[in-house]
């Protein structure tokens, strides 16, 4: 059950609003600030790497079973506003398409909005800036490339210099993509979301995502859908069987 001291936003005078960072009456478990975009990738995600389990694996059968009834729910419950920010969303993306690459080529660093697709769906990963110490920043920002090399540069350094830069310097212009995020979830949708799932609240909901996201590399580097290397002895798992 939420925790009534959870604190409610009230953003627009029709809807209440949870408020992001907030406790949720559980410790080290803040308020999440976009649940169902959160769930909608993670879900995608995780169906995306189960098409590498063979279609017989019964562990590749009960996730999927599980993930496809979670998302139907998360996607049965539309945010107000919703239809008009994605419709301005997919403008953006058709308008400016190279202002979403994965990476910059000359780093190899996360752009600061990045399109990515999980199981056919189009999704926008966000890099958020990490709130820094001002007295650990003892440099201007430029790149420390290491120590300069003596005597003139070959025309093959003088090339690959001007290329990098000019890439850095394009890369930061591509992290001021000013992207709106998905309208929130009202509280009574939260609530309503998380009565369809039943897993309790539905920051627990994205941390069990999360866990079944990274647990599903795990499987299939163990290959868990094949025989045992030493098959069981006979009778060894009769006395965990379910009896009338």
């Amino acid at each position: 059950m939420r925790a009534t001291f959870r604190l409610l936003a009230s953003v627009r005078p029709t809807a209440r609003y949870l408020e992001p960072g907030q406790p949720t009456g559980i410790t080290g478990l803040p308020t999440h600030n976009a649940p169902r975009s959160m769930l909608l990738y993670l879900y995608n995600a995780t169906l995306e790497k189960l098409k590498a389990v063979p279609e017989h694996s019964v562990y590749r059968q009960s996730v999927e079973a599980v993930t496809k009834q979670r998302l139907a729910h998360v996607e049965s419950v539309v945010p107000p506003g919703y239809k008009e920010w994605a419709a301005k969303a997919k403008e953006i993306l058709k308008q400016e398409p190279e202002k979403f690459r994965t990476t910059n080529t000359a780093t190899n660093e996360m752009l600061g909005a990045a399109k990515v697709e999980r199981d056919g769906q189009v999704f926008v990963v966000r890099q958020l800036p990490s709130e820094v110490d001002m007295r650990y920043q003892q440099w201007d920002g430029e790149v420390n490339d290491g120590p300069e090399l003596e005597g003139s540069r070959t025309q093959e350094e003088m090339e690959w210099h001007v290329k990098t830069q000019f890439e850095r310097a394009e890369s930061m212009e591509q992290k001021e993509v000013e992207w709106e995020p998905e309208p929130q979830l009202t509280a009574e949708q939260i609530a309503e979301l998380e009565n369809k799932i039943g897993a309790g609240l539905i920051e627990e909901v994205i941390q069990v995502a999360e866990g079944e996201l990274k647990l599903t590399d795990t499987m299939i580097e163990s290959k868990v859908w094949e025989p045992l290397e030493e098959p069981a002895a006979e009778g060894q798992w009769v006395a965990f069987e379910r009896t009338a």
